[in-house]
């Protein structure tokens, strides 16, 4: 690829030697993605509409509650590698989570 192919491909907006379009790199995250993501959060938090739907996602009654929990429950069972935090009473950060295995650094 000489020189004038490269300034096409570049001006079609695509990233030199990637042949990926910018602001789409996938694997390493969708860039546009998030930014569309964040905006509309945003949106959301500024509507005010927070507390209605907050209130709209409450169960219904005990037994949808039940299921719920039960559900949350099971979930947490099936978590690879639950965070160290919910184990035991240390705090995220603390030099003793830092180094589960107790070994001296």
């Amino acid at each position: 690829m000489d020189t004038k192919d490269r300034d096409a491909t570049q001006d079609q907006g695509v990233t030199k030697g990637q042949g990926v379009p910018k602001g789409n790199v996938q694997g390493e995250g969708n860039y546009e993605a998030a930014r569309q993501y964040n905006k509309a959060t945003k949106d959301f938090v500024e509507s005010g509409k927070v507390e209605e739907a907050a209130r709209a996602a409450e169960p219904a009654d005990a037994r949808e509650a039940a299921e719920l929990q039960a559900a949350e429950e099971a979930g947490r069972e099936r978590a690879k590698d639950e965070d160290i935090a919910l184990k035991s009473n240390t705090k995220p950060g603390a030099k003793e989570a830092a180094n589960p295995g107790g070994k001296p650094n």
